[in-house]
């Protein structure tokens, strides 16, 4: 009877490309043109930030440029996708759009590409919003991934562990070194949940890594309330042109 069900209903809302709404064979898919444009990380990267990397993989940790010139304040990353052509395009339907469909396979493509990220039982964080920024868009999509996610792989998900004491401007368009300093001490753990992250592994979620700056106080963060351990996990990563 369930299959008969599935059945009516796939004849009568056929599934659709995330992306373009072309017709897909299954829900949360992407149709062949769209997944040709959406980058997907894999082979060398670097083990601080995710970006990919020249060469061949070996038993040795790399790190990119920017993270030799820049130590970040956590110890591992990853990224799923790279801010680019579709990986963007997907990434602002699910801040902007109200795209909640796109969480369950962006789950699945954060859970494949973190798999080094997710031993050790890690707690589940996502980069917060501050509350006036909540209010007007509705919902933390990082908060959402992080949820996804948690479901996604069996682990833990505490979404309000972190929180913005202060607001700040908008980091589209800063550079490097503004976006650090306006970030100094606007994101401290919740007084009422950092207790869970004592002496345990935080896993830091969000939809998009440019600089680092938002999950470096975010890290730091989770360092002050007695993580023993911080990696980063990003749906895509921004990258030089």
């Amino acid at each position: 009877m369930r299959a008969q069900v599935q059945t009516a209903v796939s004849l009568i809302y056929p599934a659709r490309c995330l992306t373009c709404g072309g017709l897909v064979q299954a829900g949360g898919a992407l149709c062949g043109s769209c997944w040709r444009e959406t980058h997907f990380i894999s082979g060398t990267v670097c083990d601080s930030c995710g970006v990919p990397l020249p060469g061949e993989a070996d038993r040795f940790a790399s790190a990119c440029d920017d993270c030799i010139k820049t130590p970040r304040p956590w110890d591992a990353g990853r990224a799923a996708l790279l801010y680019r052509d579709n990986g963007r395009r997907l990434v602002l339907a699910l801040k902007h759009g109200d795209r909640s469909d796109i969480l369950r396979p962006a789950a699945g493509w954060l859970a494949r590409a973190g798999a080094p990220l997710l031993t050790g039982n890690p707690l589940i964080v996502p980069v917060p919003l501050h509350w006036t920024r909540l209010l007007r868009r509705r919902y933390n999509q990082s908060a959402l991934l992080a949820q996804a996610l948690g479901r996604e792989t069996g682990l833990e998900a505490c979404p309000d562990l972190l929180r913005r004491c202060r607001r700040t401007p908008s980091l589209d368009g800063k550079s490097r070194s503004l976006r650090f300093r306006t970030l100094a001490d606007a994101i401290v753990p919740h007084q009422r949940r950092a207790d869970r992250l004592s002496g345990r592994v935080a896993l830091l979620v969000d939809d998009v890594m440019t600089s680092g700056a938002t999950l470096g106080a975010c890290a730091l963060a989770c360092r002050r309330a007695g993580a023993a351990e911080v990696r980063v996990l990003t749906l895509a990563r921004v990258t030089r042109s």
